[in-house]
């Protein structure tokens, strides 16, 4: 009798024992599934519908830093070191995803597509069939219409320290474009601290593309409230005069003596009085094949930094920030004022579809849209 107490007692506080390991383990199986772990450069930015959005932080070794959302592709900060090491963010942004959301947004860090720029009245001719497109910009179309690429959430294809690979496939007759186009996007810090961007696209109809970054630049970092004494120059003797909408008037100008001669470097205030609303024109990059090549190059005597563009595009818009006016609060509550920041838009030319003269922008299926822009950064004493 007494064996068989000691072994029902036994095998009871084994039967015990079991389930409570079970137990744990159910528990722990449960939290593995309650706790999600992120990537450590993955940080949640905020929900639209039932869509969640994040930040991804891409970096080097050296100081060079850019965090991106795949909302709009954006590019939300660039953080790179001054002459002193001094690390600071060196682009136009809000501190939170309210402020991109907001109608007065000027596409702060976005990509932009399906064509960057102004395309005239909103319509362009293919094959002897007109497509109209919805116009945002008075009477005609920019930045890809009403919801650009700018506006929707790009699929995160792959992501590790240094690259960001994002996706989106925009629909036959999107924004009134035809054809159904899958784009690709990838930036990547490099640890020459460069920052750079790839473009890639392909379509199963004929249409206009024309994909750019539309960062605004401050490489004072916010220490300057207007970029004015920042010193420019621009490798290209030829520009695109454009009309009171900034729509090409066709053809192409020198820049020899007038306000727009950046082939040596000048601060851009230097003649911005000349300029009717100030600067916002594409410049005809002096280059003779789509190889990467120099655009342009900026310096911020106060903080030392440089940065070069390089692209394979061929033309550049370089825009400073004529209509902001004060009403946007950026990061840290800072009111962001005219001229606060500059932008360098690698990019084919405004409103090509309809200028015969300007480089082509109709993809065909079978080919494949591939540009390439290089933000490289330095510092000068």
């Amino acid at each position: 009798m007494l064996f068989m107490k000691c072994f029902l007692n036994a095998t009871v506080f084994l039967f015990v024992m079991v389930n409570l390991l079970t137990a744990c383990q159910e528990s722990s199986e449960k939290n593995k599934e309650i706790v999600v772990q992120e990537n450590g450069n993955r940080k949640y930015f905020g929900t639209i519908d039932k869509d969640t959005l994040y930040a991804f932080t891409l970096k080097n070794s050296r100081g060079l830093t850019a965090v991106i959302s795949n909302y709009g592709g954006t590019l939300l900060e660039l953080w790179t070191p001054d002459k002193s090491g001094k690390s600071g963010d060196v682009i136009l942004g809000y501190d939170s995803l309210s402020g991109y959301l907001q109608k007065s947004n000027p596409y702060f860090g976005a990509i932009v597509g399906r064509y960057a720029n102004r395309i005239h009245h909103g319509s362009f001719t293919i094959d002897g069939k007109t497509y109209t497109l919805a116009l945002n910009n008075g009477n005609n179309t920019l930045h890809g219409g009403i919801k650009g690429f700018d506006k929707v959430i790009w699929t995160v294809d792959q992501v590790n320290d240094s690259s960001l690979a994002l996706s989106y496939s925009s629909r036959d007759g999107e924004e009134g474009f035809p054809g159904n186009l899958n784009v690709k996007v990838v930036y990547t810090v490099k640890s020459s601290n460069e920052l750079v961007i790839d473009y890639t696209a392909l379509t199963d109809k004929k249409t206009p593309i024309n994909l750019t970054n539309h960062a605004y630049f401050n490489l004072s970092a916010g220490k300057d409230s207007t970029i004015l004494n920042q010193e420019l120059k621009i490798n290209a003797s030829k520009f695109t005069p454009v009309n009171d909408s900034l729509i090409p008037t066709g053809g192409a100008a020198s820049v020899a003596g007038t306000a727009m001669d950046f082939k040596k470097a000048k601060k851009i205030g230097q003649d911005i009085v000349d300029v009717k609303g100030g600067y916002d024109h594409n410049f005809i990059i002096d280059k003779k094949d789509s190889a990467l090549a120099t655009a342009a190059t900026v310096f911020d005597p106060g903080s030392g930094r440089k940065m070069e563009v390089w692209t394979t595009q061929p033309g550049i818009q370089f825009y400073t920030g004529n209509f902001l006016d004060g009403s946007l609060t950026g990061r840290d509550g800072k009111k962001i004022l005219k001229h606060g920041a500059f932008c360098l838009e690698t990019q084919h030319f405004p409103d090509s579809p309809n200028q015969p003269s300007f480089p082509g922008t109709i993809l065909e299926p079978g080919q494949t849209f591939h540009e390439v822009t290089v933000y490289a950064f330095s510092v000068k004493q």
